[in-house]
């Protein structure tokens, strides 16, 4: 069950070339930094502004998942919604804050096999599906709340999407530990080659004897549950639940996977280029807001930064194989 690539490999040449691009990239944003805003680059500032797009790091680990296997899941900010909803749901009816987060975890996990049970047993497109759920849990969370917002959690529940250890906000941690497993996962055992082997070849990896289905089903789960994390130090950060929470996050989530060398054909990826553009987004998007930048204008750049991202590597393999 080979694949040729776990690397991020783009037509041959050199395996890593992309992410060389990419710390490229990230240092010319570290050089505008020191030109326009240097007090973000001391260490507690810079590791304090992180917390802003941790959300993103954690689901775009799980979406490269996805898109490697050769689907898509744009459900992904809706379960935050929904998972933020069950948070409120229970802390309103005074439930203990572990049984909340636990509750939260699972509510995600099971909208994620939702979306894996629709796209195997259904034989239904993961974009279609995922399109109608993401409606559907959007729906749910702003039938649940309304247009209010609940913000009466307890003080200890802040230090998950506002604390630090060392200086080291609590959200890069967990995002830190989750990079960690899943690119063990990812481009160490069996369970990775099998989500490679899917995207390469979905049939050919049927009749080798791969558990298509079963495979799928558990990478779906594992997105709803890192939309849940991700849902949980939301809502921690923000210290409130609202219906429209995380409203676009989804498109931010696949641009820095695609960004990040992983293919939209499947079969091809590489979690530390994902990581590093997680960064590269999350800084653009700090330097936007310093600037005072319209949101609109950010849509747009982020817009672009997918069409590059989906455009460069193809280009690329045209030069590679000349």
């Amino acid at each position: 069950m080979a694949n040729n690539g776990v690397r991020g490999k783009a037509g041959g040449g050199f395996p890593y070339w992309w992410e060389v691009v990419l710390v490229g990239i990230l240092a010319v944003e570290f050089v505008l930094l020191w030109l326009y805003f240097p007090r973000m680059l001391r260490p507690k500032i810079f590791l304090g502004v992180t917390i802003n797009f941790m959300e993103m790091g954690i689901i775009a680990l799980a979406m490269a998942f996805v898109i490697i296997s050769r689907n898509i899941d744009i459900s992904v900010a809706s379960t935050i919604a929904l998972v933020s909803v069950v948070l409120a749901a229970l802390s309103r009816y005074g439930a203990p804050l572990w049984l909340c987060i636990l509750a939260g975890l699972a509510a995600g996990a099971l909208a994620g096999a939702f979306n894996g049970l629709l796209v195997t047993k259904m034989r239904i497109p993961a974009l279609v599906v995922t399109l109608a759920t993401m409606s559907l849990y959007r729906g749910a969370a702003h039938v649940a709340t309304g247009d209010q917002t609940y913000s009466k959690y307890p003080p200890a529940f802040a230090f998950i999407g506002r604390g630090a250890v060392l200086d080291v906000p609590v959200p890069l941690l967990v995002f830190a530990a989750l990079f960690a497993v899943s690119w063990f996962v990812l481009h160490r055992t069996t369970f990775g080659r099998k989500s490679f082997a899917i995207g390469n070849n979905q049939t050919a990896a049927l009749y080798s004897g791969i558990k298509v289905d079963r495979v799928l089903i558990a990478i779906f789960t594992l997105t709803g549950l890192y939309s849940a994390v991700a849902g949980v130090i939301m809502t921690s950060r923000n210290n409130s639940t609202r219906g429209n929470m995380a409203q676009g996050l989804e498109l931010d989530v696949i641009t820095a996977v695609v960004l990040g060398g992983v293919s939209m054909d499947g079969g091809k990826g590489n979690l530390v280029g994902v990581a590093l553009a997680v960064f590269i987004i999350g800084i653009i998007r700090n330097g936007m807001y310093a600037l005072n930048l319209s949101a609109e204008l950010m849509k747009i750049i982020i817009g672009c930064l997918l069409i590059l991202s989906l455009l460069l590597p193809r280009l690329s393999a045209k030069i590679w194989r000349k």
